[in-house]
Order: C-alpha cells, then sequence, then structure tokens
C-alpha cells in the first residue's frame, strides 16, 4: 500500500481523543492525511492529539461535537470542508456502552448507547456524503463496530443493538452510493486493547483469552493499520463488507 496516496487527503475520524480513534488518525496522519476530529470532554486531551497529529506534518481541526446531534455533525462537517476543501474519508468510530441485563436497563441508557453509536454514524455518513460525491475519486467510509453486534454479549443489549445497527447502516450505504465512487465498510473488532480492557480483573481477562483462538487481544496500531487499508486505493473494489479483525473469537 503506497502512503502517497493519502497525502493531501482529508480524513474525519469521530471520537479520537483516546484508543482505537487516536490510533486511527495518527496513522492516517503518519501517512499524509489531514485529520479532524471531535471531542466530547476534555479540551487538553483533544489538544494532545492535535499536536500529535500536526507533528506529522500535516494539518488537523478538531472541536467539541455531539455526535448524536444532527444540526452539531452536519455544521462539524461543514466547517472540516472549508478548512480541508475536501472530505476524503471518514470513520465513525465514536462510541459508549451503558452495560447492563435488561432487566435492570434503564431507557436513558438505552437511548444513551443508540443516539451516540448508531444515530452518531448516520449523522456524519449523511453529512459528509455531498462533499464526497464531488470528488473526482469519491470516498471512503469505515464503521468501527463490534462482534458484539455480530454474536450479542450479556448485558449489552444496547451495545449490541447499536453494533448490528452499524452493520446494517454498513451494508445500505454501500449499495446506495457505490456508482458515485463511495466505499462504506465496517470492521467488527473483537478485544482490543485499550484504558476499558486494562480494566478487566485478571479472571475475567484469562477467561476470555481462552476464548480467542490466537489467544491475545488485539493492540491498536494492527486496528489502525486495517482501518488505513479499508480506505485505501487497494481495497477501492471492496464495499458493503464486514470485516472481523477479533483473533477468532466469533467464529
Amino acid at each position: 500500500m503506497n502512503d502517497e496516496q493519502f497525502e493531501g487527503k482529508a480524513a474525519i475520524v469521530t471520537g479520537a481523543t483516546r484508543g482505537i480513534g487516536k490510533a486511527i488518525a495518527l496513522e492516517l496522519a503518519k501517512r499524509g492525511s489531514n485529520v479532524a476530529f471531535n471531542f466530547a470532554r476534555s479540551v487538553d486531551e483533544a489538544e494532545k492529539v492535535k499536536s500529535e497529529i500536526e507533528a506529522h506534518g500535516v494539518r488537523a481541526f478538531v472541536e467539541s461535537c455531539d455526535v448524536s446531534n444532527t444540526e452539531a455533525s452536519g455544521e462539524f462537517v461543514k466547517k472540516v470542508k472549508d478548512e480541508f476543501g475536501t472530505i476524503d474519508f471518514l470513520v465513525n468510530n465514536a462510541g459508549i456502552t451503558r452495560d447492563n441485563l435488561i432487566m435492570r436497563m434503564k431507557e436513558e441508557e438505552w437511548d444513551a448507547v443508540i443516539d451516540t453509536n448508531l444515530k452518531g454514524a448516520w449523522n456524519f455518513t449523511k453529512a459528509v456524503l455531498r462533499p464526497m460525491m464531488r470528488n473526482e475519486n469519491g470516498g471512503s467510509i469505515l464503521n468501527i463496530t463490534s462482534i458484539s453486534g455480530v454474536v450479542g454479549m450479556l448485558g449489552q443489549s444496547n451495545y449490541s443493538a447499536s453494533k448490528a445497527g452499524m452493520i446494517g447502516l454498513t451494508k445500505s450505504v454501500a449499495k446506495e452510493v457505490a456508482s458515485r465512487k463511495i466505499t462504506c465498510n465496517a470492521l467488527a473488532l473483537g478485544l482490543i486493547e485499550t484504558d476499558m480492557a486494562s480494566e478487566m480483573n485478571d479472571e475475567y481477562r484469562e477467561k476470555i483469552l481462552s476464548m480467542i483462538p490466537l489467544g491475545r487481544l488485539g493492540n491498536v496500531s494492527e486496528i489502525a493499520d486495517i482501518a488505513c487499508f479499508m480506505l485505501s486505493e487497494s481495497a477501492r473494489y471492496i464495499t458493503g463488507q464486514v470485516i472481523q479483525p477479533d483473533g477468532g473469537l466469533a467464529i
């Protein structure tokens, strides 16, 4: 994969202040793409990531944006288009969890996860399509979903539903915009070494590892590499697909 293909391009990565989103944003910057991202809480953390992106010699744009707010999402995308002149890549990564057994789950726990994870992806996808359609070579959209949306997980009816919804969204969008040279794919991730994973107790970690054929959790750099491939010219004949970087967990 030739990194020159990313030079001068512009990407939006939602929820990129830490973990997987941050790794993807930095990898895109390393390969020469300008990167825009939103944040929900920490201004200091967002500015730190902005500086790390710019250290690769590219431009960065960051602004607070609630991805579940349709108007705010559209305004964010408009500002990115004005700033960079183009939008070539979108990575819908922003997501939250509010785990609970369905009998104990509160309505607000359901709504918060669906609104952020699924509606957020819909908001940004809808907003970037017109700018991408104006590009000579279209664009690439990548949805960061989860094996939880493939197989379902105990205590995650809200999260599993949101991630399964993202898979359906991926396939529908892929069919709708293929004629405009826009691809739309998804990564259904297994367990990745992030801050969230580090909070697992030893007993639970060992239980999970015993279920993964490769015997380990994934790391964010692996996911960032896969994401960049799926956004690249090398993957232009792939659309509507769900790739499962999960170490075999969902086999």
